[in-house]
């Protein structure tokens, strides 16, 4: 006679589900700063004295959605409501990020910051390396900043500015000749980071 087989137990999966999303978004993260990393080449972003190199980029906040022009032509007297240009005139600081990256983005807390100190004298902007719109978006959003966040959905700027490394920020002269490169933690701290602002007003 044959004994019933007795039914499998039944694992009660959804404990596991928050750690799976938690690991797989660490992934995520995991694999855009390596891809930073070997893509670049050479020291991270351009060094003080080099002229910045131009592009325009979607904002993240706009409808636009496509790649950056890492060519375009530079008339700062017709600008796009809807796309980072910096080719305009005044003084800039330009930090890049990959969200998901706390420490990046702080940096870009602390440039939103400055801005309501040294606007309009001084353009912030910031440029999410590797991201597309709408996650660029829901962490300008997030975040509340209000200073331009352009998406660099290719990755395309960010190679040709030698993004190795995140923080970093790119301080340049009225003309586009970069003033200060600044790489690390320490330019996460507000005063500073405002200190060399300040040098770029007054320069």
């Amino acid at each position: 006679m044959n004994e019933p087989v007795p039914p499998a137990p039944v694992i009660d999966t959804r404990r596991y589900r928050w750690a799976i999303g938690i690991f797989g978004l660490a992934l995520v993260i995991a694999i855009s700063i390596y891809q930073l990393a070997a893509s670049g080449t050479g020291t991270a972003g351009i060094p003080a004295g080099r002229r910045l190199h131009l592009f325009v980029a979607p904002l993240a906040t706009s409808t636009l959605n496509g790649d950056a022009n890492l060519s375009p032509r530079c008339d700062a007297s017709r600008p796009n409501p809807r796309a980072l240009n910096v080719c305009a005139r005044a003084p800039l600081v330009l930090g890049f990020f990959v969200p998901g990256a706390a420490q990046c983005m702080r940096q870009i807390d602390t440039l939103q910051a400055l801005a309501r100190e040294f606007s309009p004298a001084v353009q912030f902007a910031a440029v999410a390396v590797r991201s597309g719109r709408a996650e660029t978006a829901a962490v300008a959003h997030a975040h509340r900043w209000t200073i331009p966040v352009a998406y660099d959905r290719d990755g395309a700027v960010g190679e040709v500015y030698g993004v190795q490394v995140c923080p970093l920020v790119e301080v340049v002269h009225r003309g586009g000749i970069v003033a200060d490169r600044l790489v690390g933690g320490h330019w996460l701290a507000r005063a500073a980071l405002a200190e060399r602002v300040r040098a770029l007003v007054g320069g």
